[in-house]
């Protein structure tokens, strides 16, 4: 028989259990089809049940907010422990980069995408298919930083000491990517997913249209990818290659190497894994 408490943390839970599937839809968006729903929301059920156990209403936050961030963090964790951005994910992203680098050396401008799926003899879906499991790719990443907000801070890491560490080099490393990027590139992507501005003010501050805004936003999460994997996965970095363009990307890797060190890249994060707010 149900104890008064286990009855009230029961009807705490299945109060509750749409927040789940709001949080896994929201999820589900960001990250490539084959991700598999019912592994989410089965982890996410489970982070909401223990969430219920654990919660204190003493400490005045309330349930919806503290359980939200505790079901977020477990979707996140699933989401590592599944590898969604699979190893032939990333080989196509690595084999269209490469194309574009050999077009862009030939050509003297950046390839269309029909160019692109021309040389590697695929289709032009293909390509964007590939291009929007990079950017989803990357966007998780950046959920690092643009997540810490009052929910998040009731979390409590679910990482052993070394998964923290490295989640937090590799965090650390990105912000120091996002700075190193080109003002322009930089800006856009510190408008879009760090103040959350619609796409129409950064192409009005930006002076150019929002179609130009989602192609510098594109190409700022290419950079940015193969920034981070130069450093951190030389094995996923695109080939090195001649010219101007290739030259360019190779001083924005060196940039990033020189912007600290691994005492540096820790400092953007604290102990808990949480953005430490950078000093006006």
């Amino acid at each position: 028989m149900m104890s008064g408490d286990d009855r009230r943390r029961a009807d705490i839970v299945q109060e509750h259990m749409p927040l789940v599937g709001h949080l896994v839809r929201e999820m589900l968006a960001r990250v490539p089809a084959h991700v598999n729903r019912d592994d989410l929301m089965s982890a996410g059920y489970a982070a909401l049940v223990h969430a219920a156990r654990g919660f204190d209403d003493s400490r005045g936050v309330p349930f919806a907010r503290f359980a939200a961030a505790r079901v977020r963090g477990a979707l996140l964790d699933e989401l590592r422990g599944l590898d969604w951005a699979s190893r032939s994910v990333r080989q196509r992203a690595r084999r269209t980069d490469s194309a574009r680098q050999e077009l862009t050396a030939e050509l003297g401008r950046n390839p269309t995408a029909q160019e692109v799926a021309d040389r590697l003899g695929c289709s032009v879906e293909d390509i964007e298919s590939a291009d929007d499991d990079v950017q989803r790719a990357v966007v998780f990443s950046l959920q690092g930083f643009t997540t810490a907000g009052a929910d998040d801070m009731v979390t409590e890491p679910s990482a052993g000491p070394e998964e923290m560490l490295i989640r937090r080099e590799r965090l650390g490393y990105l912000r120091h990517a996002i700075e190193a990027l080109p003002d322009r590139l930089r800006a856009v992507v510190q408008g879009y997913f760090f103040e959350e501005r619609p796409m129409a003010r950064i192409a009005e501050d930006l002076g150019v249209t929002e179609s130009r805004v989602s192609q510098l936003r594109a190409e700022a999460l290419l950079l940015l990818k193969d920034g981070l994997n130069t450093h951190l996965d030389p094995a996923l970095a695109a080939p090195s290659k001649e010219g101007c363009v290739a030259r360019r990307r190779t001083a924005y890797y060196d940039q990033i190497a020189s912007r600290g060190t691994l005492k540096t890249r820790l400092a953007v994060t604290g102990p808990d894994g949480l953005p430490v707010p950078v000093a006006a």
